[in-house]
């Protein structure tokens, strides 16, 4: 087999549309409340494009979280983050089986370790309340092992969160922008916003690639939110990034716990999590570190051995079990605690920024918040019917490509990818524009070996069959 340079499998991704077309709306950041507002937008019959610096979607924060579906009960209460991460669970639930999204609820327990952690418990629990959230329900230590018979026995007890859930991070955002395609909704990938000029009655963007004109901005950059920031006003705001390290465990660890096991929080984090995934692991993390770097998603040794004694302190039998990944993720905090989200209707610029840990559950009640709360109306349409899947299943909690007949054989043996699901995840205007992108719309490479044994017939695949 020849080699194949891996960095060049995946040339710029056409654009489908003249730099004289006016757009209603621009949405800037291809991350997952990106990808909400450009699909609400398109839904209700705006003209809208989704520019995004990279080659696809996900490429920056939104590629490392914890793929939790969050109830609200620990949000801050009265806060735009509680609305919206409440009204996002509520529209996905609407919506998942339409799209065909991974959901699983297991529940989650806040398990206080200490008589200190356990004082905390009314407080938590009243937050809950104030919030709306009912299933709450505190749990003694009894109920606990019997719920989690493999936690450590030094547990105090616990409050258990019914509605909390494991869903897929990848597959969610990617059929938000499918659904944003299909409504009429436009994409240019590898255009990053250098500069920008507000001509009374739009906005025009400028890249590397073509000029955007648009009505309105909506800047959800992401790590990048207070640079996009500067072309309309120097210096409103700054992002901290949150650097989040991750270690997964083996599938063997995955009967290991049921539900989610979440710490007493802090102001600053959630803490530590420890949960299953819907790849069928188990994932601990995230650590919470700010740093000055966007780009340095770099693992600490000494931090993972924290976060791999932290998780066997908890659930003792993981020590038995492999570590077979690890990852770091960064989340674009800001220098308020508050979600940075201004709306400008004098210079048709809103504003989305600071989005952190919960940007996967409220992406949804953001995208609703946005489109009502602009005075502009655009002319309603009716929804284009989905048929058929409008991304296929790549978790574990439903059947997978390789047990359904018509492949012609498995590429990936860690994690069961087919070669009809490789060349369908790169087909259309959607499809995988990186190499990455293609590992978050299949899990090929992803699994014990990382790519070692499969990742010269994954690019040989991409080489023979990419569209773009």
């Amino acid at each position: 087999m020849k080699p194949i340079d891996l960095n060049n499998l995946f040339p710029k991704r056409k654009i489908d549309f003249e730099d004289d077309e006016l757009f209603d709306i621009a949405v800037i950041g291809g991350g997952v409340v990106g990808c909400a507002i450009f699909r609400e937008f398109c839904l209700n019959g705006a003209k809208t494009v989704l520019i995004e610096k990279e080659n696809d979607i996900l490429e920056g924060a939104s590629k490392g979280n914890s793929a939790l579906l969050h109830t609200g009960f620990d949000a801050p209460t009265g806060t735009l983050e509680q609305k919206c991460v409440q009204r996002g669970y509520e529209e996905f639930m609407k919506i998942k089986d339409k799209l065909n999204l991974p959901f699983f609820n297991s529940s989650a327990l806040v398990v206080a370790w200490n008589d200190e952690q356990l004082a905390k418990f009314d407080g938590i629990l009243k937050k809950g309340f104030d919030n709306g959230v009912k299933e709450l329900e505190q749990i003694d230590e009894k109920e606990l092992f019997k719920r989690e018979p493999n936690l450590n026995t030094h547990a105090k007890g616990a409050i258990l969160v019914k509605g909390e859930s494991v869903i897929e991070a990848w597959s969610t955002p990617l059929a938000y922008m499918k659904e944003g395609v299909l409504n009429g909704g436009k994409l240019a990938f590898s255009c990053k916003v250098e500069e920008g000029e507000f001509l009374d009655e739009y906005w025009l963007l400028k890249t590397p690639r073509i000029n955007i004109k648009a009505k309105i901005v909506i800047n959800v950059a992401g790590l990048y939110g207070d640079e996009v920031e500067n072309i309309k006003e120097k210096d409103s705001f700054k992002i901290i990034p949150r650097k989040g390290q991750f270690i997964v465990y083996d599938k063997s660890a995955y009967d290991l716990i049921s539900a989610i096991i979440l710490p007493v929080p802090t102001k600053r984090t959630k803490g530590v999590v420890v949960t299953r995934t819907a790849f069928g692991n188990v994932l601990v993390g995230p650590t919470a570190e700010d740093q000055e770097s966007k780009t340095d998603s770099s693992t600490v040794e000494e931090t993972l051995k924290m976060l791999k004694n932290k998780a066997e302190e908890m659930v003792p039998k993981l020590k038995y079990c492999d570590i077979t990944a690890t990852f770091a993720g960064l989340r674009p905090a800001s220098d308020e605690t508050y979600y940075r989200v201004k709306i400008d209707k004098e210079k048709r610029w809103i504003t989305v920024g600071g989005i952190r840990s919960t940007g996967l559950t409220a992406s949804l009640g953001l995208a609703k918040h946005i489109y009502e709360e602009l005075s502009e109306t655009y002319e309603k349409k009716e929804p284009v019917k989905i048929e058929g899947e409008i991304v296929p299943n790549i978790s574990e909690f439903a059947s997978r490509d390789f047990e359904k007949e018509g492949y012609e054989k498995i590429v990936c043996h860690c994690e069961l990818v087919t070669d009809r699901e490789i060349k369908n995840a790169l087909k259309g205007t959607c499809g995988a524009g990186t190499l990455g992108g293609l590992k978050r719309r299949t899990r090929a490479a992803m699994g014990r070996c990382q790519g070692f044994n499969c990742l010269a017939n994954v690019a040989e695949l991409c080489e023979k069959e990419s569209e773009i």
